[in-house]
C-alpha cells in the first residue's frame, strides 16, 4: 500500500483522545516550544516526537517518518480543525461528551477505576480530565466532519479502480491482506432458578432497610457487592446523561433524592439497590450494590446437555446452524442474524485473524470452512454464565490483493486514495488564505506543500 495512504490513515486515528492525554498531561508538567502555529491552532516540538514514535511502533518500524514529514501531516490535521470553524461545522456538546464517556469508561476499564485514571495522567480530579478530553474530542470531531464535507461526493467507477489496481501491481506495490474469518455462535445460558432469585431481592431489601437505618451504604458494598470495582470506589460512580452506564442504572440514580436508597432493580448484570449522594448540575454522584444470582452445577450440567443436543442436530442434518441460532440461542446481539459475530472494532463481520482475543483465537484459529467448534463454558463480562459453539462461516488466508476475490477492499483503497487526493487539493488552496507561522527550527524542511508560502519564480 503507499506510504501516503498509511500515514494519512494512521494520523487520524492518532487523533483520539488516548494518545492526546498523554499529549496534553506533557504540556501541564513542561511548557515546551510551539513548533508551528494554523490558524489558531498550535503544534508543539513535542507532539512531532510523540506522534512519530506511535506511528513506528505501531506499524512495528514498517512505517519511518522524519520530524519534517510528521509535522506536514499534523499541520494538514490542524488546517482542517480551523476551516471546520471557518465553515460552520457544527459539533454538539452533546456528542463530544458521549466520546469523552466512552473515552473514560475505555480509560476506567484499561485502569481499574476512574480515579486510577486521573491519577495516572496527573489531572487534579474526573471533571478536570473531561475538560481536557472534550476539547480534543471536539477537535477530532470538528477535523472528521471537515473532511467528510470535502469528500462527500467522492466516487471511483470500476474504470478508475482497474487502473488503480494495475498501477500497483506495475510498481510490485500490491497490498497484502492478512488472513481474515467469519464466525457465528450458537449460545445457551444457564438462568438462576425462581428462588435464587427472591434470595437476591430479599437480601437487597434487607440491606436498604439498614441503610436508611443508619449503616454505612460504602461498608455493604464493599461487604456484598458483586461489583468488581467496589473495593477501589466502594461502589460510588459519577453519571451524566451521556454516561455510558445501562438504561436502568441511569434512569434510576437520576429517580432519586439525595440521600434516597432505591428500590432493587434488575439489569443485564444482576440486581441492583442505588443510594444518591449529590447532585452537581446534570451529573448525579451515587453509589450501587449488585448482586448476582448464584447459579448450582446443575444447572450449568443440563445447559450444557442441551447444547450437546442442539450440536448433534446440526451434524445430523435435522436443522442447519442458523436454524439452531433462530430457535434456541440466547445471545440478543447475533440470535437474529444467524449467530453471526461483528467485530466491535471495525463494525464488520469479519476478523483479523493474527489481532483477536487471544482466547477467541485459541478457540478458532485451526477451524476450517463450516466446521464446528467443541462446546465450551463461557461468561460475559456481567458474569452471565453459558455454554457456546462457534462455527467458520468463512476464512481466506494472508494473501496479495487479488482484483477478483478482493474487489470490495481494493475498491475502498481507491477511494481512499482519491479522497486524500480531493483533500490535498483542497488543502493546496487553502494554504494561501490562511495563517501560517513555522518555527525557525523547520523553516528548512521540505514540504509537499507550500506551507511556508514562499514566491515561485
Amino acid at each position: 500500500m503507499p506510504f501516503k495512504i498509511k500515514v494519512i490513515k494512521f494520523i487520524s486515528s492518532l487523533l483520539l483522545a488516548v494518545f492526546f492525554i498523554q499529549n496534553t498531561t506533557a504540556q501541564k508538567i513542561k511548557i515546551d516550544a510551539v513548533g508551528v502555529v494554523v490558524g489558531k491552532n498550535i503544534v508543539l516540538d513535542s507532539d512531532i516526537e510523540k506522534f512519530k514514535l506511535e506511528l513506528e511502533n505501531n506499524s512495528e518500524g514498517k512505517i519511518k517518518i522524519s520530524d519534517c514529514e510528521m509535522l506536514e501531516q499534523l499541520m494538514l490535521q490542524k488546517l482542517l480543525a480551523h476551516h471546520a470553524v471557518v465553515d460552520s461545522i457544527v459539533v454538539s456538546d452533546a456528542e463530544v461528551n458521549s466520546q469523552v464517556e466512552r473515552n473514560i469508561q475505555f480509560f476506567s476499564q484499561e485502569y481499574g477505576s476512574v480515579e486510577k485514571v486521573v491519577e495516572a495522567y496527573g489531572f487534579n480530579d474526573i471533571e478536570d480530565l473531561k475538560t481536557e478530553l472534550f476539547g480534543i474530542e471536539k477537535e477530532n470531531s470538528l477535523i472528521q466532519k471537515e473532511q467528510g464535507q470535502i469528500t462527500e461526493n467522492i466516487d471511483v467507477t470500476p474504470e478508475e479502480i482497474r487502473i488503480y489496481f494495475n498501477g500497483l501491481k506495475e510498481k510490485g506495490e500490491l497490498p497484502e491482506f492478512p488472513a481474515e474469518i467469519q464466525i457465528a455462535q450458537l449460545v445457551l445460558n444457564a438462568e438462576a432458578s425462581p428462588e435464587e432469585i427472591d434470595r437476591i431481592l430479599k437480601k437487597l431489601n434487607q440491606l436498604k432497610k439498614e441503610i436508611e437505618e443508619g449503616s454505612s451504604f460504602k461498608m455493604k458494598a464493599i461487604i456484598n457487592s458483586n461489583d468488581p470495582g467496589v473495593t477501589e470506589n466502594g461502589g460510588r460512580y459519577s453519571i451524566d446523561k451521556n454516561s455510558q452506564f445501562i438504561k436502568e442504572f441511569k434512569e434510576t440514580a437520576f429517580s432519586l433524592d439525595v440521600g434516597q436508597v432505591s428500590e432493587p432493580f434488575k439489569s443485564q448484570f444482576g440486581y441492583h439497590i442505588i443510594q444518591l449522594h449529590e447532585i452537581r448540575g446534570e451529573t448525579r454522584i451515587a453509589s450501587h450494590i449488585l448482586l448476582q444470582p448464584e447459579i448450582p452445577q446443575e444447572k450449568l450440567e443440563k445447559t450444557k446437555e442441551l447444547l450437546v443436543k442442539i450440536v448433534a442436530q446440526i451434524k445430523s442434518g435435522e436443522v442447519t446452524f442458523e436454524e439452531a441460532v433462530r430457535r434456541y440461542s440466547q445471545d440478543t446481539d447475533t440470535r437474529n442474524n444467524g449467530g453471526l459475530i461483528v467485530n466491535p472494532y471495525s463494525g464488520e463481520s469479519t476478523f483479523d485473524l493474527t489481532r483477536m482475543d487471544p482466547a477467541l483465537y485459541a478457540r478458532v484459529n485451526n477451524l476450517q470452512k463450516n466446521e464446528m467448534s467443541d462446546i465450551f463454558y463461557d461468561e460475559d463480562r456481567s458474569g452471565k454464565k453459558m455454554y457456546k459453539v462457534m462455527i467458520m462461516k468463512d476464512r481466506t488466508n494472508t494473501h496479495v490483493a487479488d482484483m477478483v476475490d478482493d474487489y470490495v477492499k481494493v475498491q475502498n483503497l481507491a477511494l481512499q486514495k482519491k479522497k486524500q487526493e480531493t483533500i490535498a487539493k483542497w488543502s493546496k488552496e487553502k494554504i494561501g488564505d490562511t495563517y501560517i507561522k513555522i518555527s525557525s527550527e523547520y523553516q528548512k524542511c521540505n514540504f509537499d506543500k507550500n506551507w511556508t508560502k514562499e514566491i515561485s519564480n
